[in-house]
């Protein structure tokens, strides 16, 4: 039954039963491919318009369908997901992406988010579902399963060269204020704005102009750009 999520799942927030979320599955594993149809096809808020089984299938997909969320593995038979994240930004640069992969690595997450995604997921851990995940990413938040979002965080924030350039004032970008901090924190913990909103007790559209702020002083274009400038720079 659909009624718990659907029925608090507020009006202004993308993935409506009426308009669902609309995803593009890219994975040369027939299995996982399958879980994750049944989960995103078992919520009335989100749709699964095509599949891809290989890095081929994924170009000719992107090209005939219209979406809103690239699902995307990066190792397929024929050639990596890389190479989807980079396709696009110029076939649908309105559409987000989230990484599902058995690897973990650092510099994979890294390049991923670089290259646009705003979500990481790894199969077979602890993240909640399929679905979930899409619906974060399109209101505007990010996805990373849990573990990965805290070594990566540890890992950037442990990072001595970057608190000393932050000391020497090397590479100093306009500062934040304790209000944009605040906002970032939340972005980085996976809020999107309306759940910032809600918590800081300020409008959906306040908390939007504090995010565009943060790009303007961090001089970066996504929210994982930024969860990643500020890491580095210790900035919270």
């Amino acid at each position: 039954m659909h009624h718990g999520p659907t029925s608090i799942w507020p009006d202004f927030m993308a993935g409506q039963s009426e308009e669902p979320v609309r995803v593009l599955l890219v994975d040369d594993d027939e299995h996982i491919r399958r879980v994750i149809a049944q989960e995103l096809m078992a919520d009335p808020r989100t749709l699964l318009v095509a599949q891809a089984a290989s890095l081929r299938e994924g170009r000719r997909a992107m090209r005939l369908h219209a979406f809103d969320v690239l699902l995307v593995d990066l190792y397929l038979g024929d050639g990596e997901g890389f190479e989807l994240l980079q396709c696009l930004k110029t076939i649908h640069p309105h559409a987000e992406a989230v990484v599902i992969s058995l690897m973990d690595d650092d510099e994979q997450v890294v390049r991923a988010f670089e290259l646009g995604a705003t979500g990481y997921l790894v199969k077979n851990s602890l993240f909640g579902n399929y679905a979930q995940a899409v619906l974060q990413v399109v209101n505007g938040g990010a996805s990373i399963t849990p573990h990965l979002a805290r070594r990566l965080l540890q890992r950037f924030g442990a990072a001595p060269a970057a608190r000393q350039d932050v000391r020497d004032g090397a590479g100093e970008s306009e500062p934040l204020s304790l209000r944009e901090k605040e906002v970032l924190g939340m972005v980085a913990s996976g809020y999107t704005s309306a759940e910032i909103a809600a918590r800081l007790l300020i409008s959906a559209a306040t908390v939007d102009t504090h995010i565009r702020n943060i790009y303007r002083k961090l001089q970066v274009r996504t929210r994982a750009q930024a969860v990643r400038f500020a890491s580095l720079r210790g900035l919270f």
